[in-house]
C-alpha cells in the first residue's frame, strides 16, 4: 500500500464529492426510466437525466486521468496499473453508449422499442455500478482510503 501522496487528500475529497453527484445522477436516470406517462417513457425526463450523467460521467473521466488526478497516484504502485488502464479503456466506451442514447432521444424517429431501450440503459447503468466499484477497490487498495463506493 502507497502513501497517499501530497496533495491527494484534497483532490479525494473533490473526488468523493463527484461521486455522490454522479450516483444521484444514475438513481435520476433509473426513476425517469421507471417513470411513464399515457404515451410511454417521458423522453424529456430519460433525456434530462442522461444528459446530467454524461455531464457528471466526464467530470469523473476528468478528475480520473488528467495529470494530477486520481490515478497519477494509483499508478505509483506498480502492481495496480494494469487495473488504472482497464478502468481507464472503459471511460471512452461508457461516455459514448451514454451519447448515443441521448441522440435516440433527440431524434425524431422516436424510441421503436421503448422496453428494450429502458433495458439496454439499465445495462449501462449496472456497467456503471461496477466500473465504480472496481474503481473504490482500486483505491482502497492503493491508499487504504474508502472513497464512498457503497450503491
Amino acid at each position: 500500500m502507497a502513501a497517499v501522496p501530497e496533495g491527494l487528500e484534497q483532490h479525494l475529497e473533490q473526488v468523493r464529492a463527484y461521486r455522490a453527484e454522479l450516483r444521484e445522477s444514475m438513481a435520476a436516470v433509473r426513476t425517469a426510466l421507471s417513470n411513464t406517462s399515457a404515451g410511454g417513457l417521458s423522453r424529456q425526463r430519460v433525456h434530462a437525466a442522461l444528459v446530467e450523467l454524461a455531464r457528471d460521467l466526464a467530470e469523473h473521466v476528468d478528475l480520473a486521468e488528467r495529470p494530477d488526478g486520481l490515478f497519477q497516484g494509483v499508478r505509483a504502485v506498480p502492481r495496480l496499473a494494469s487495473a488504472v488502464d482497464q478502468l481507464t479503456a472503459e471511460h471512452p466506451t461508457l461516455l459514448t453508449d451514454l451519447q448515443d442514447y441521448i441522440g435516440l432521444l433527440e431524434g425524431s424517429d422516436g424510441i421503436a422499442d421503448v422496453p428494450a431501450f429502458r433495458d439496454e440503459v439499465a445495462r449501462l447503468l449496472d456497467r456503471l455500478v461496477e466500473h465504480r466499484r472496481r474503481g473504490d477497490d482500486l483505491i482502497y487498495e492503493a491508499f487504504a482510503v474508502d472513497i464512498g463506493g457503497q450503491d
